[in-house]
């Protein structure tokens, strides 16, 4: 009787979990049914044009890898760090591409890092009336945001105007076509995305922790030097590689912007694709896309995804 009994209970718990796994398909199977619209959406307006176009530089206008060619043959050098770096014009694109998002990049974290404290620092009702100015940016055209940019920085705009009315400047600065109008325009445009990773993770710190610090003794200094800026900093990663990737393929501000010298590879696909380069400028967008990629790999290599995106879920 005893073995039956130990059978039967036996079996009701092989039941049991059979009837679990079957539920946990059938769970599985409708959260794919959920993503499918999306998934075969994004596949057939986004995923096949892209591939499409980043197929034409092994074909377009001939089979082959010629369309590479350019960007592999060097025709002079440039001097960086005391060394002599062959660089032809295609190369000098990404370079001046590269130091145009670091400097964004870097400047959006010295300018957001303290907005960030400081809205994670009041309530959350006034945090969020806060906000509203931080996300006013995205609720304007980055068209329009460049264009008064250009009214800004002209030989007769505002600033121009007012230095000269001031007495400080009897000639307009040239600020317009310029690399700082580049900086300005990307900075203006590319803090949102900065502040909002570091307000969710900055959000999410435990305040008992700088409190318990400052009652044992540490000073404020100290406090934020060794607890507060090492939880912050997986938000510091998650809006450096957000800022920074976005900076590379960034196109409508530089081109209204910057000048002949500020160049981004953005602005060089459009102009070959303008010209009917196909090929070329899809060899473009591919080495555009594989440095992008290798940045993103790089970060999560050295800081691990969870550090990268982990804490920015809060």
């Amino acid at each position: 009787m005893a073995a039956l009994t130990h059978d039967l209970q036996g079996a009701d718990r092989e039941g049991q979990v059979a009837r679990f796994q079957h539920l946990r398909r059938r769970e599985q199977w409708r959260y794919v049914l959920l993503l499918l619209p999306a998934v075969v959406f994004l596949i057939a307006f986004y995923g096949y044009p892209v591939a499409a176009m980043l197929t034409r530089a092994f074909y377009d206008p001939v089979p082959g890898l010629q369309n590479f060619e350019p960007l592999v043959t060097a025709r002079s050098t440039v001097e960086f760090l005391g060394l002599s770096i062959p660089m032809n014009a295609y190369i000098r694109v990404f370079w001046i591409t590269l130091q145009i998002a670091a400097v964004v990049t870097i400047v959006s974290l010295l300018l957001g890092y303290p907005v960030a404290y400081a809205l994670s620092s009041v309530s959350a009702s006034r945090a969020n009336l806060l906000m509203i100015f931080v996300l006013i940016p995205f609720w304007t055209s980055i068209l329009v945001r460049s264009y008064a940019w250009m009214v800004l920085l002209g030989k007769e705009g505002i600033i121009n105007e007012a230095l000269l009315a001031a007495g400080l400047r009897t000639e307009p600065l040239v600020l317009l076509n310029t690399r700082l109008a580049v900086y300005l325009g990307m900075i203006h445009i590319m803090l949102p995305f900065m502040i909002l990773p570091l307000y969710a993770v900055m959000r999410g710190i435990d305040r008992n922790l700088l409190r318990a610090a400052g009652n044992l003794g540490a000073p404020p200094s100290a406090v934020f030097r060794r607890i507060f800026l090492p939880l912050s900093l997986p938000g510091v990663a998650a809006g450096c590689l957000l800022v920074f990737i976005l900076s590379l393929g960034f196109y409508i501000t530089p081109a209204l912007l910057g000048g002949q010298k500020d160049v981004m590879v953005s602005m060089l696909i459009q102009q070959q694709i303008s010209l009917l380069k196909w090929g070329f400028g899809a060899a473009l967008a591919l080495v555009l896309l594989i440095l992008a990629l290798g940045i993103y790999a790089l970060f999560t290599r050295v800081l691990g995804v969870e550090r990268v995106f982990g804490s920015a879920r809060t």
